[in-house]
């Protein structure tokens, strides 16, 4: 797959280029975002084909931005991959529960992402066929 735009948001900058240069390789569109507000106004003027996204972040954590697309009925089907340093069994059910499609962890497994990013933008093909 190539050419799908994928919104990450990340307050780590040098996390967020580390990902959008190793993304951005594969033939992927990336786009940034740098805390929850912005995050939520770039998927809603972008309305990118999945979001990566982080939980603790100023502005809006990533349980609210994710809460947020996933009640929304123009957003509900976009997958959500959550990729954080929250490792818990208590975060991972709560990051599921507001809605997300997957629950990565920090520090990255780069071919996990690149393998999960690729399965639900199949699953997301799949289903809208």
């Amino acid at each position: 797959m190539a050419n799908e735009r994928l919104l990450v948001i990340d307050d780590e900058r040098g996390f967020v280029d580390f990902i959008s240069e190793r993304l951005g390789a594969k033939g992927f569109h990336i786009i940034r975002a740098f805390n929850g507000r912005e995050g939520l106004e770039r998927a809603y003027a972008d309305k990118p084909d999945l979001i990566i996204l982080d939980i603790a972040m100023p502005e809006m954590n990533g349980y609210d931005v994710c809460r947020k697309l996933k009640l929304d009925k123009n957003f509900k089907d976009i997958p959500i991959i959550m990729l954080t340093a929250k490792f818990q069994p208590t975060d991972i059910r709560f990051g599921v529960g507001m809605g997300a499609d997957s629950y990565l962890t920090k520090p990255l497994e780069l071919e996990l992402l690149l393998s999960t990013v690729n399965t639900l933008l199949a699953k997301k093909k799949t289903k809208s066929a």
